[in-house]
């Protein structure tokens, strides 16, 4: 048995959560459930992150305290993450006594080092995004180059991280570990950054309201993206729980959005190159999902509230749509045409309408017994050796979270199976006198709907446990075991089915219309 971490980033409570704060969760509870079918003892961390100016200006202008305002935020991603079956481990908030004990050591730690010292901030800030800019990196005179929005200018006493210290560690790192960011475009947007040259950085903040109070100068509060970096060890307890943190750490994928790569291939790893501790294996950044082309926003009236989409639809199709129209890794944009074709045909079509007509002989012809595969032909081998090949190609695309990918090795054995099951007409055999035949080639249908059903519980959980419970299967799917679920004839002949209602109903896009009008859903 080996071990998996993977963590979100801890998400701003200054607003509701969206469609990317879905995307980026979605992603990593997939291959979190993938992980832990394949034996390995799993860490999946998110949480959310709470300090800030922003926070404190959203809170005053609701007429909440910080902490009331991250508190019914918190409930609103927790609530969030149940809808979309989200199977986290741990959830860490900011504010908690666990994370601000091991934040105040560490920055203790790096000062007593020499690592951080105090000097005086000049130059220009991003409230919205917390960041420091140069004035070099500005957009059109005085606008943040990540959100466009006009920034301030600061001059204020400060202390600094060696962030320049790391600038030649960082680059040899990355030349022996080329793999440590992934997509490949992301490794090689790090690398130009770094080479262009590294300030060093101001990591905290005059007579700041709301933050960690700095432990050598209570004056000062630390800079809120210091303070969220370290969550990911704070979580294991790091210099509290021994045990806890040297099983689960290094982190084995650092899951982020392509905004917020520079805060985790280059300041946390210089961080943790402070620390004397091992980096993480991989940090991972994903794009975006855009409307017509244009990243969502309030302002632009194309946002997207995951959480209707859900309470209309179920957690699946938002989950599988999601995971399998884009390369993991590129932006995509939501479409509700697209949203509505891929659903239909992949889920309601293919998937769907596969079990329903098997289930519906067995049922029919059979007592709603699994029947015993008696009579194997060449074409049953065919496809036995289609799925042969199956698990070792999805493995390797889950390994380097190309989730589009291994879903549509998935759908091969999918549609294959379908024109298996047409071109077999078992219906005709039946009708024909043939029933043994008919009934071997429903049990291998049957059995490969038992095997996918695991394959696809880590990407579509509720609806693969519907197919495992209408197959009559009594265990836990959650607790199978990939390696072992995939072998054939694993489907005990003599089971008796539950029942033939679709699992995939098919939807219209007019039924997104009726989230619009009730003003839950921008389009």
């Amino acid at each position: 048995m080996g071990k998996f971490y993977i963590t979100t980033p801890v998400y701003y409570v200054n607003d509701a959560p969206h469609l990317g704060h879905a995307y980026t969760t979605i992603a990593a509870d997939t291959i979190s459930r993938y992980k832990r079918l394949c034996g390995d003892k799993v860490l999946f961390l998110t949480g959310t992150d709470e300090h800030g100016n922003k926070i404190l200006q959203a809170a005053k202008e609701k007429g909440l305290s910080p902490i009331e305002l991250a508190d019914r935020m918190v409930n609103r991603f927790k609530n969030l993450w149940d809808k979309l079956l989200i199977s986290y481990d741990d959830f860490i908030r900011t504010t908690e006594p666990r994370h601000t004990r091991v934040v105040e050591s560490i920055f203790l730690k790096l000062y007593e080092k020499g690592d951080i010292y105090k000097g005086k901030y000049s130059g220009w800030y991003c409230v919205p995004c917390e960041s420091f800019w140069l004035e070099s990196q500005l957009k059109d005179g005085k606008k943040c180059p990540e959100c466009g929005r006009e920034v301030i200018k600061l001059e204020e006493d400060s202390y600094f991280f060696r962030l320049s210290a790391y600038q030649e560690k960082l680059l040899d790192y990355y030349s022996r570990h080329p793999d440590f960011v992934q997509p490949p475009t992301r490794m090689r947007e790090v690398l130009e950054f770094v080479k262009r040259g590294l300030k060093d950085l101001s990591v905290t903040r005059l007579n700041l309201e709301w933050g960690i109070s700095c432990p050598v100068d209570k004056s000062h509060s630390i800079y809120v993206w210091i303070d969220a970096l370290i969550n990911y060890i704070s979580a294991l307890g790091y210099s509290l729980n021994e045990e806890k943190f040297s099983f689960f750490w290094p982190a084995d994928v650092h899951l982020v959005g392509k905004d917020i790569l520079k805060f985790h291939a280059i300041i946390w790893p210089a961080l943790l190159m402070a620390l004397d501790i091992e980096l993480p294996r991989m940090v991972f950044a994903h794009g975006w999902w855009m409307m017509r082309g244009e990243k969502m926003s309030k302002s632009k009236k194309n946002v997207i509230d995951p959480s209707w989409i859900v309470d209309k639809f179920g957690p699946d199709y938002l989950r599988y749509f999601l995971l399998r129209e884009v390369p993991f890794g590129e932006d995509g944009n939501f479409s509700l045409s697209l949203f509505t074709k891929r659903v239909n045909s992949d889920l309601a079509n293919d998937l769907g309408n596969l079990l329903n007509r098997s289930l519906h002989l067995i049922i029919r012809d059979y007592q709603g017994k699994v029947p015993s595969p008696y009579h194997q032909a060449p074409e049953d081998e065919e496809l036995k050796l289609k799925l042969n090949s199956l698990l070792p190609k999805v493995d390797r695309f889950m390994n380097n979270l190309s989730f589009s990918q291994a879903l549509s090795s998935i759908w091969e054995i999918v549609r294959m199976a379908n024109l298996y099951l047409d071109r077999s007409a078992p219906w005709r055999l039946i009708k024909n006198g043939k029933k043994e035949r008919a009934g071997s080639i429903l049990y291998n249908v049957l059995d490969l709907m038992r095997i996918l059903s695991v394959v696809l519980f880590p990407f579509i959980p509720r609806g693969a446990g519907k197919i495992w419970e209408q197959l009559g299967l009594q265990a836990d799917i959650e607790k199978q075991n990939l390696k072992e679920t995939v072998n054939w004839g694993r489907l005990p002949s003599g089971t008796r089915v539950k029942g033939a209602s679709p699992i995939f109903p098919r939807i219209k896009e007019e039924n997104f219309y009726e989230i619009k009008r009730e003003d839950k859903v921008s389009f």
